[in-house]
């Protein structure tokens, strides 16, 4: 026993400790955002078989998740600044638990709107805290890792619930929503006593502070930053939502094949995260996301024009990786463009999550209402994201462009 003991080294127990923190945070978003948000989306052809919903209300609930998440971004640090972080996290899991349960209750589509609305909101809240709460303990060497880790979450949910929602869904509809909810419980309290005391946060108390962000302003760099996110955001929509529906009902194959075809997304969205924090590490954070632009756009094109179920496939678990990816990889773009000022860093991540959700939330609906209009055609809606994604390479170029004049020793003269 005391051989153990001595070997338990302060060092050691600081990296255990930094585990411990990772941990919750992964749980955190698998929960919030992994099975919150993509859960739903290989049950909307089941809810629509069942007359649960007509399928454009299938597609509004599904963005009013988005609408949801976006107050939750808007009003997470004002209510941290009271409960504190971890008593906000382990607030919000409570929430997302609630809304599972209450999900197995089709009551009327106003209590759906509303449990899927508040499911959102709490997975905003999780999404602009859990980093904050958690990277200031990390060792900044690992600090990409670790970022990689706790957003892991998003793929383990998306691939999870493309193994899961199969198996439940033979039990029924209802009995999915509460096994669902039965995870989100386990999640919860598995995760209660790992999150970090906001008493040995290491950042400045100023640091939290909701004022402080009220005075912070940032250069074209970061704005442009913000500008890509929205639409990277936007152009991850149409297969978040519509792609198990594309290939249940769009392509005629049914709900098993598009569960299988949402757990091919889900294998992707797993190594997303870790992938995308690689490239950032080997080529840096920009050059990652113009390479990813390019390539997501090529494969959303052509969604447009494929029907073989294997190259569907293939080309699924590639854009797979790219919702759950660019999260860290924009976290990483951000810490590029501002360095060594933890509080602005926050600040701007901050932003930056406030964006992306209000672009998601946005193009969810315009979507939503693209797809009622052309009377259910999706490989329309991959077309279109797949401009959006063509849209941010070119702010991307202008980025690079305006730093290199800047950096040009002719403005100098």
């Amino acid at each position: 026993m005391s051989s153990r003991s001595a070997s338990l080294t302060p060092a050691k127990i600081d990296r255990l400790l930094v585990w411990r923190y990772i941990f919750a945070g992964l749980c955190a978003s698998l929960d919030s955002i992994g099975l919150a948000r993509f859960a739903f989306t290989p049950l909307i052809p089941e809810l629509i078989e069942a007359h649960w919903f007509t399928a454009s209300a299938a597609a509004y609930l599904a963005a009013v998740n988005l609408a949801g998440c976006v107050c939750g971004t808007l009003v997470g640090r004002p209510i941290s600044a009271r409960l504190a972080n971890e008593h906000t996290l382990r607030l919000m899991m409570v929430l997302i638990t609630a809304a599972f349960f209450a999900c197995a209750l089709p009551l009327s589509f106003a209590w759906y709107f509303a449990w899927r609305f508040l499911s959102g909101f709490a997975g905003g809240v999780v999404m602009v805290l859990v980093a904050g709460t958690i990277l200031p303990h990390v060792p900044p060497a690992r600090k990409g890792a670790a970022g990689g880790a706790i957003f892991l979450g998003l793929g383990l949910g998306i691939a999870g619930s493309g193994t899961i929602i199969p198996l439940l869904l033979g039990l029924g509809l209802p009995q999915t929503w509460v096994g669902l909810g039965v995870i989100s419980v386990i999640l919860t309290a598995a995760s209660w006593f790992a999150w970090p005391s906001s008493k040995l946060n290491p950042e400045p108390s100023h640091a939290r502070a909701p004022r402080t962000k009220q005075n912070v302003r940032f250069g074209v760099e970061v704005r442009l930053i913000y500008l890509q996110y929205a639409l990277m955001a936007a152009a991850a929509v149409p297969p978040m939502v519509f792609l198990v529906d594309f290939v249940a009902r769009g392509l005629d194959q049914g709900t098993h094949l598009g569960s299988v075809f949402w757990a091919i997304y889900g294998l992707g969205a797993i190594a997303g995260p870790p992938l995308y924090g690689y490239l950032a590490d080997r080529i840096g954070p920009a050059s990652t996301v113009r390479l990813v632009s390019l390539i997501m756009a090529v494969i959303l094109a052509a969604f447009y024009t494929i029907d073989n179920l294997v190259m569907l496939g293939a080309l699924t678990a590639v854009i797979g990786t790219f919702a759950p990816g660019i999260v860290p990889l924009v976290l990483a773009r951000v810490h590029e463009a501002i360095t060594h000022n933890g509080t602005r860093q926050n600040i701007a991540w901050t932003r930056a999550s406030i964006i992306s959700a209000s672009g998601m939330a946005v193009a969810a609906y315009a979507y939503s209402a693209l797809f009622n209009a052309t009377g259910g055609d999706h490989r329309l809606l991959f077309v279109t994201a797949a401009g959006l994604l063509i849209l941010a390479l070119l702010a991307s170029f202008v980025a690079r462009a305006r730093k290199t004049i800047q950096a040009s020793p002719a403005r100098h003269t």
